[in-house]
């Protein structure tokens, strides 16, 4: 089993930026791919951005071009830098990872952003 926690939520304006971290712990050495969901109210949860153990990495529309996605394997974390930020990206940001595919989730951390 793998356990993801995620930090680094919280209230920002339009325009400024957030980096979200997420941790794993547990069975780490079966992880090849982790990424990030976001789950705005009254919508599905939608992918934002992954990343494989190689550094291959995608972004979907919602956020390409101003977020940044990495990974510090030796800390077993990964991180969003969000810039630009937006109302509509306010929401339950979630961590995820596994093996080929994305099986662990986080808790969530909760972003907003005031126009």
């Amino acid at each position: 089993q793998v356990q993801l926690v995620e930090s680094g939520g919280g209230l920002v304006q339009a325009g400024e930026s957030l980096r979200l971290a997420c941790t794993a712990s547990g069975s780490t050495d079966i992880i090849n791919v982790m990424g990030w969901y976001r789950q705005a109210p009254g919508h599905p949860r939608e992918v934002l951005a992954t990343i494989t153990n190689s550094g291959n990495i995608v972004y979907t529309k919602p956020v390409e071009g101003r977020a940044t996605i990495s990974r510090d394997h030796a800390k077993n974390a990964v991180f969003l830098q969000m810039n630009n930020l937006k109302p509509e990206d306010t929401g339950i940001y979630y961590c995820t990872a596994g093996r080929n595919t994305l099986d662990y989730w986080g808790q969530g951390t909760q972003v907003t952003v005031s126009a």
